[in-house]
C-alpha cells in the first residue's frame, strides 16, 4: 500500500523538520514547502492525501492558498488542516470559511495532530458499502463514490461539508444540535468553535442553492441546531 503524501506548508523550519521526522516515523511521505507560492504550486502538481498548512506565510497567506485549492479543478477536494497560533475566533471563522477542513492551534501535540490527519482521511476514504447511496428532495449522496449531486447537477463539497450533508440527510426531519453535528462532520473530541458548524452550513446552502437545490432545504431549528427539510414540496425554489 502506498504511503499516504502530507503536505507541510509551514516557513518555520524547525517544525517542518520536526513534523517531517514524525509523519516519516508513522508511514507518511512527507513533503515540505515553506512559503505560500511554493506550497500552492505542489498542492497543485502532487495532489497530496492531506496539507498542512500555516496561516502567516511569505509570499502567499495560508487562507488565500486554501482559497486557491478550493476553487481549483483537481485540488477542491484536497483535505485541509489549518497551522495557526492565532487561537481567536475571528480567525478560526475566516479558516473555516475559506475552505479548512480542521484548525489546530498552536502549540499542539503531534500525537494529536497525527489522530485528527488518520480521523480527516477517513472521512475522506468514506468507509460506505457498494451501492450505498442516499438521496432526498433531489440531493443525492454516493458515499462510495465520495460525490454529490443535485437534481443530477454535480456539487463540489469539502470532506467536512460532505460528511455534515451525509449526517443531515440521513434523517431528513430530525433536528440535530451543533455538538452533533461537529462530531459526525469534524470528528468526535476535536477543539473547535460551536460557530464553525454555522460557517459549514452557510457554505453548503450556498452551494446546494447554486446547484439548482432550494434555498431551504438545511433548516435552522432555533435554539437548537439543524435539520434537513423533511417534506421537499415545502421547501422554496
Amino acid at each position: 500500500m502506498a504511503q499516504p503524501r502530507i503536505l507541510i506548508v509551514e516557513d518555520e523550519r524547525g517544525l517542518t523538520q520536526t513534523l517531517s521526522w514524525y509523519f516519516r516515523r508513522e508511514g507518511y511521505e512527507p513533503v515540505v514547502a515553506h512559503d505560500g507560492v511554493e506550497g500552492l504550486r505542489k498542492a497543485q502538481t502532487l495532489l497530496p492525501d492531506v496539507v498542512l498548512l500555516d496561516v502567516m506565510l511569505p509570499t502567499l497567506s495560508g487562507l488565500e492558498v486554501c482559497r486557491e485549492l478550493r476553487t481549483g479543478e483537481r485540488t477542491r477536494d484536497l483535505p485541509i488542516i489549518m497551522l495557526t497560533a492565532r487561537a481567536e475566533e475571528p480567525d478560526q471563522i475566516e479558516g473555516y470559511a475559506k475552505g479548512a477542513d480542521l484548525y489546530v492551534t498552536k502549540p499542539f501535540s503531534n500525537k494529536v495532530l497525527l489522530q485528527q490527519v488518520k480521523a480527516l482521511l477517513r472521512r475522506v476514504d468514506g468507509g460506505g458499502e457498494p451501492g450505498d447511496v442516499i438521496e432526498h428532495a433531489g440531493v443525492k449522496i454516493d458515499r462510495v463514490r465520495h460525490k454529490v449531486s443535485v437534481g443530477g447537477e454535480p456539487v463540489d463539497l469539502t470532506p467536512t461539508e460532505f460528511k455534515l450533508l451525509l449526517c443531515l440527510l440521513r434523517q431528513p426531519g430530525r433536528a440535530f444540535n451543533r455538538h452533533q453535528l461537529m462530531d459526525a462532520a469534524i470528528g468526535e473530541g476535536s477543539v473547535v468553535l460551536e460557530r464553525t458548524i454555522d460557517v459549514h452550513v452557510k457554505t453548503l446552502r450556498q452551494k446546494l442553492t447554486k446547484a439548482g437545490g432550494a434555498t431551504d432545504l438545511v433548516e435552522t431549528v432555533r435554539g437548537v441546531g439543524y435539520r434537513f427539510r423533511e417534506d421537499p414540496a415545502r421547501a422554496g425554489g
